[in-house]
């Protein structure tokens, strides 16, 4: 019994974590379809709006002192910005490396790797609330083998950790949210870490702002006018008549 309650003392600071947080990881794993992306409510209300002038926009948050609650912002930066899911998925990762294995694009010889991403995440995590340099900030350099606290507070998830190139390699097809055996779902970090280079910086690739300009201008991702889209149906309809 000794040696069991030793041992239960043991886990939290060691990496079989994931003992004890496997369980509720996956008992509060996503129930909706894999390919099912959550809608951001600011935007959903513009959007409603925009399609129905009668929609009344719901009125924006308030403090308890009556002030204007501060906008959050679009996607994710850090590791505070990410949902409390994602968080929980990084320290029930069992670091087996199915999903890695399965991802198309790693096997294709992209950047990107679905354990990478976790492991950044509690990495993350860890370095920013656990390091003993944010409690000792007297303490720098080799004494501490941390960064300066400024240098640690100003580094992010994104670009810190995960590079673009890599969140843009991702074909969102779930393979590795799939085989995981204990229902992690890197593409939620994923997906919002892009929110935020897209809605935040503007920093889509080259090929994404062209589909964006194509349905700004032209209401679909084609660069074609909306009074020419019928035009294939015109070429179908003079080839059948000419049979006739």
């Amino acid at each position: 019994i000794t040696g069991i309650l030793l041992f239960l003392n043991y886990l939290p600071s060691s990496k079989h974590f994931h003992i004890i947080t496997a369980f509720p990881n996956v008992w509060y794993s996503r129930l909706v379809p894999q390919g099912q992306f959550s809608n951001v409510e600011s935007i959903t209300h513009e959007v409603k709006a925009m399609m129905d002038p009668s929609y009344e926009v719901p009125a924006p948050a308030t403090n308890p002192d009556g002030s204007a609650v501060a906008p959050t912002p679009f996607g994710a930066k850090d590791v505070e910005d990410l949902p409390w899911t994602a968080l929980m998925n990084s320290y029930a990762c069992t670091e087996c490396g199915r999903c890695t294995s399965v991802c198309p694009a790693n096997l294709t010889g992209k950047l990107l790797s679905p354990r990478k991403i976790i492991m950044d995440t509690r990495d993350r995590v860890e370095e920013k609330y656990n390091s003993p340099l944010i409690f000792h900030p007297n303490v720098y350099g080799e004494e501490a083998k941390h960064e300066p606290v400024t240098d640690l507070m100003a580094a992010t998830l994104l670009r810190g950790k995960v590079t673009p190139e890599e969140l843009w390699a991702c074909t969102t097809c779930n393979a590795c949210v799939e085989s995981c055996p204990v229902n992690i779902n890197p593409l939620e970090s994923i997906i919002e870490m892009r929110r935020f280079l897209v809605l935040e910086e503007s920093a889509a690739p080259n090929s994404l702002n062209v589909m964006f300009s194509n349905i700004e201008n032209n209401g679909a991702p084609w660069a074609f006018s909306p009074s020419d889209r019928l035009n294939w149906a015109d070429e179908l309809y003079a080839a059948e008549k000419a049979t006739v």
